[in-house]
């Protein structure tokens, strides 16, 4: 596949090129305003646009709000990217007015629809607003900076910042394959009782074939998050995620743990983030306590082992690994874990560190059983940990 864009196109050029996509995209019928259009910019600045994959990811997450509208979305990326198609819809901008005072921008009050990447994270002022390639540039290294900054290392209003960003990550719920068959006019099986009963119409011969396929349905996913003293400065994060998990699918469960394990699913239902947190903190009588993950994982498996929402889930295990009880417990737990759940993903902070390696007893014992090891210790990490959940 080649690349989406060059690298050796100047800010300008590749300024150019994004807007000029969102353009093209709205003229073929994709409603697509200004605002949505500068998200895809600041989303684009954000993540790796020269590869093909992440570019046209953040164009599914800002251009458009309808999971129905990718298949039209893809087509015109295609057209406009890969075959190096330039429309005359989607001319090269020219240097013009600031964005503020665009018809078509977003009003002051008016909130942007859909999710946006770095919305906030401008250096200038009202009366230095950048233009073109500085733009681009402003906004890309200040993304840059935040989304690779360690949560301990952030300011109050760069932690602001990023729970804001964190809350608003598009998490995609696992899917799985059911045993299933439903009618499908892409499936791969021939329904030859539907093909039949069809041909009654035709006088017995079968003009109109039937097919089926496998229904899709969400998979199970369960997050389990460490909340003891030493995971406190990646607690609020994680709790972040783990909000955003259950708002984006319904078979989400969600559990805290420091010296035992506790439910918090129920509290995560709430919209509010702060009363989430507050919640959390008042039904977690261990917080920022001791570290006993396998003594928390057997009671986990002893009341759900048995229960739907466990077998067959991706599993998230948020920790950094200093167990205080027997490491023989946490491997023996773990490997249980592992026979039940189709994907167990452990996300370490301490990972973030090119100095780590695991050889605490709980990190060292339960490496064996994990199939996706991560680290948690900003916001890109937390980024990888939704592509993560969303291929399992």
């Amino acid at each position: 596949m080649p690349a989406t864009l060059h690298h050796d196109e100047s800010g300008t050029a590749a300024l150019d090129r994004l807007v000029g996509f969102g353009r093209f995209v709205r003229a073929n019928g994709l409603n697509v305003g200004t605002g949505r259009i500068l998200s895809f910019v600041r989303a684009a600045a954000v993540v790796d646009s020269f590869d093909p994959v992440d570019l046209r990811l953040a164009a599914r997450m800002t251009l458009v709000s309808r999971p129905e509208d990718f298949p039209a979305l893809d087509t015109l990326y295609d057209r406009y990217f890969l075959e190096e198609e330039r429309p005359v819809e989607a001319p090269p901008i020219e240097a013009g007015p600031p964005p503020s005072h665009d018809p078509e921008a977003p009003k002051m009050g008016e909130e942007e629809e859909g999710p946006t990447v770095a919305s906030r994270w401008t250096g200038a002022t009202e009366d230095e607003q950048p233009e073109g390639e500085s733009a681009l540039r402003i906004v890309a290294s200040d993304a840059e900076v935040l989304r690779h900054k360690d949560f301990t290392e952030l300011t109050p209003e760069e932690r602001r910042q990023i729970m804001a960003l964190v809350r608003r990550l598009a998490l995609i719920s696992p899917t799985r394959s059911s045993r299933r068959l439903r009618p499908s006019s892409r499936g791969k099986r021939f329904d030859l009782r539907r093909t039949l009963r069809r041909s009654l119409r035709t006088e017995g011969e079968p003009f109109r074939r039937a097919y089926k396929d496998r229904r899709t349905r969400p998979r199970p996913m369960v997050l389990i998050l460490d909340v003891s003293g030493s995971m406190s400065p990646y607690a609020r994060p994680l709790i972040e995620f783990a909000h955003a998990a259950a708002r984006a699918g319904r078979k989400v469960e969600a559990f805290a743990f420091g010296t035992r394990l506790t439910r918090i699913t129920p509290v995560l239902r709430s919209r509010e983030p702060d009363e989430v947190m507050a919640a959390v903190a008042k039904r977690v009588a261990d917080w920022e306590g001791g570290t006993r993950i396998g003594d928390s994982l057997q009671a986990l498996l002893e009341e759900w082992s048995t229960r739907s929402a466990l077998r067959g889930a991706v599993v998230i295990l948020c920790s950094d690994g200093l167990e205080r009880g027997d490491p023989e417990v946490l491997a023996k737990q773990m490997q249980r874990l592992a026979r039940l759940a189709h994907r167990v993903v452990w996300v370490n902070p301490l990972k973030g560190s090119p100095a780590y390696e695991p050889l605490a007893r709980g990190m060292a014992a339960s490496l064996p059983y994990v199939d996706v090891f991560l680290s948690g210790h900003n916001l890109e990490s937390l980024e990888a940990l939704a592509g993560a959940v969303a291929l399992a």
